[in-house]
């Protein structure tokens, strides 16, 4: 699936949830603006909470958690 298609697909989801952008980033302690520009696709994602986000919206692949879980 492009990356777009998958961006559209979790708009889609709040929108028939009738869960704003903002609560779901208020409950879970993300900035707003960040999911915003996540959900935008203006950014890569790659570490931060804007990869936290990512990993939590179904977006990227990989495992949630941080610097203090590995096991090294």
């Amino acid at each position: 699936m492009k990356e777009q298609e998958k961006l559209q697909q979790v708009r889609d989801e709040f929108l028939s949830r009738g869960v704003s952008i903002a609560e779901w980033s208020r409950q879970r302690g993300y900035s707003c603006a960040l999911v915003y520009q996540v959900l935008r696709g203006g950014k890569r994602c790659l570490r931060g909470q804007s990869h936290r986000i990512a990993l939590a919206l179904g977006l990227k692949p990989g495992v949630p958690g941080g610097v203090e879980e590995m096991p090294f």
